[in-house]
């Protein structure tokens, strides 16, 4: 005796499902290209408990100008691992064209 094909009767008894209402053509967003930024030679910086930062210069550490939260938002900023003195190290990059440094 012959087997009956149960797939073809199971899709003949669905229901007719239309397809979903297609949503209007949606506008490409346009997405700008990012101009790369060049940073220049690295700065090695110290911060305290206070959030003091320090720079070495002339053999000596003097106060820097920006703290590291300021650095941030500028430059590209990397914690250092090693401590001196319960001071954090940091080294700071600046973009080229910013400040003194070139």
């Amino acid at each position: 005796m012959a087997q009956k094909h149960r797939d073809r009767q199971n899709r003949a008894r669905r229901p007719f499902r239309p397809p979903p209402p297609s949503s209007p053509a949606r506008v490409p967003i346009v997405r700008e290209k990012k101009v790369p930024v060049v940073y220049g030679k690295p700065i090695t910086v110290l911060e305290d408990e206070a959030k003091c930062t320090f720079q070495f210069d002339n053999g000596a550490w003097v106060p820097y100008a920006m703290s590291i939260a300021e650095c941030r938002r500028e430059c590209l900023v990397k914690e250092l691992p090693q401590k001196v003195n319960r001071m954090t190290r940091y080294e700071i990059r600046r973009p080229v064209g910013a400040g003194s440094e070139a």
